[in-house]
């Protein structure tokens, strides 16, 4: 004798409450899809660029995983070597090198230092020790080197800015405004430039700024500056006349706003006297070719000296 089970039909409540689920469920995801496809408007990247970046991530952990197990193994040097092996696998390695803001400074030589890192795995590229090395380039006033992902190295220049020039005893030198050596530079390129002479005078460059500006009326008007004896300048104008200034810092200064006032007076730069002397306190000394010359010293209140000033 057999026996029969049978399910009891299923009421109209019930099928109306399944159907009811089935359609929460349904709005749910259409839901969370037009969310999804919302926050996806926003996010500045393609779908191909998404995917690259999940992809990287993917690799990335798997990197990372790779060097803690080799690390817990008392391995390091092995977990670095496989980190970059990985890396370098998967496309992270240098191929390019970007260099940004470089004017006067040989580019090529910033490509020497960089280029010494092509086909490294990135995490292999040492960026503060090539950044050393580019601050020993002369024209470098500072340097920032950064990985663009995957294999692109881009270097940051701050230049240095040329300032005047150092005129040694073979060579002219361009220099910045605290006294760097930049590079050489023929004679004809130091025409219009600042000229600084004289024994250590690449050091005073500072100082002789702050001087200039006591007068600025006259600092465009001055072609050349000379150390004298590691105390003093001698400045020289363009119209080829020299004005020998005391001793001092605070001295100088006073003497050259003197002979600034004594210039918008008398107009003593571009007339027939050669040289001034200011490095007496109370008076200027200056080297007369004529009586003309001597009438004009008169005038703006020193007394004429008609022996050549000595210079030093």
């Amino acid at each position: 004798m057999s026996t029969t089970i049978r399910r009891k039909a299923t009421t109209a409540r019930k099928a109306a409450a399944s159907q009811g689920t089935k359609a929460k469920v349904r709005s749910a995801r259409a839901q969370t899809g037009s969310v999804l496809d919302m926050v996806m408007g926003w996010l500045p990247f393609s779908e191909e660029q998404l995917h690259r970046i999940f992809l990287f991530a993917i690799l990335g952990g798997a990197v990372v995983l790779a060097w803690v197990v080799a690390s817990m193994a008392g391995l390091p040097a092995m977990a670095s070597y496989q980190l970059a092996h990985v890396a370098a696998e998967t496309g992270f390695e240098v191929k390019r090198v970007e260099v940004r803001g470089v004017k006067n400074l040989n580019q090529q030589r910033v490509y020497e230092k960089a280029l010494a890192e092509r086909d490294r795995a990135m995490p292999l590229v040492n960026l503060e020790k090539l950044r050393q090395e580019l601050l020993g380039l002369s024209w470098v006033e500072d340097a920032r080197v950064s990985r663009q992902l995957p294999d692109t190295l881009v270097v940051d220049i701050v230049e240095r800015k040329p300032h005047a020039v150092l005129r040694k005893a073979d060579r002219f030198v361009l220099i910045d405004d605290t006294g760097h050596e930049l590079e050489v530079i023929s004679r004809k390129n130091a025409q219009g430039k600042l000229i600084v002479s004289g024994p250590g005078a690449g050091q005073q460059v500072v100082q002789l700024s702050h001087l200039l500006e006591a007068a600025p009326a006259l600092k465009p008007r001055v072609a050349e500056a000379e150390w004298i004896g590691n105390r003093r300048w001698n400045l020289t104008f363009h119209t080829g006349q020299v004005l020998a200034l005391p001793e001092g810092d605070r001295e100088s200064a006073s003497a050259l706003v003197t002979f600034a006032r004594l210039d918008g007076t008398n107009r003593l730069l571009g007339g027939k006297v050669t040289a001034f002397d200011m490095r007496a306190k109370d008076r200027i000394y200056m080297r007369i070719p004529d009586e003309e010359g001597k009438e004009l010293a008169l005038k703006a209140g020193a007394v004429p000296h008609t022996a050549q000033a000595d210079a030093q």
